[in-house]
């Protein structure tokens, strides 16, 4: 992208559980698949970082140190994995998730990520 394109980051994820139905000796295939896909998104230079989430309980940190087991999985949406892409329209970003949900073989969510000059 040239220094003069407006960019914005997406977040481009699925819920765990999403790929359950997808039968054991597929998932070489399928991290093939998903893999060809984010090296297209590398050499297209949109993409930013990404990864599997492996499937456990959570913690959760409180505003003061204190740390307990999470919510259950089966009591709340948690994310299965994700990518995070820089292009300069919801539209590409739209393109890119129906690349990874073609190859991931589940529906992918998009959301803008707020700037934050910060980071």
């Amino acid at each position: 992208m040239t220094s003069d394109t407006k960019v914005q980051r997406y977040l481009i994820s699925f819920d765990d559980g999403s790929m359950d139905h997808i039968p054991k000796e597929d998932f070489p295939s399928v991290g093939e698949a998903a893999h060809k896909v984010l090296r297209e998104a590398k050499a297209a230079g949109v993409w930013i970082f990404g990864c599997g989430v492996d499937r456990q309980q959570s913690t959760i940190v409180a505003t003061d140190g204190t740390i307990t087991a999470g919510p259950a999985q089966e009591t709340k949406a948690v994310v299965g994995g994700f990518s995070i892409i820089e292009v300069s329209s919801r539209e590409e970003a739209h393109v890119w998730a129906a690349r990874f949900a073609a190859a991931c073989r589940c529906a992918q969510e998009v959301r803008e990520i707020m700037f934050d000059p910060e980071s």
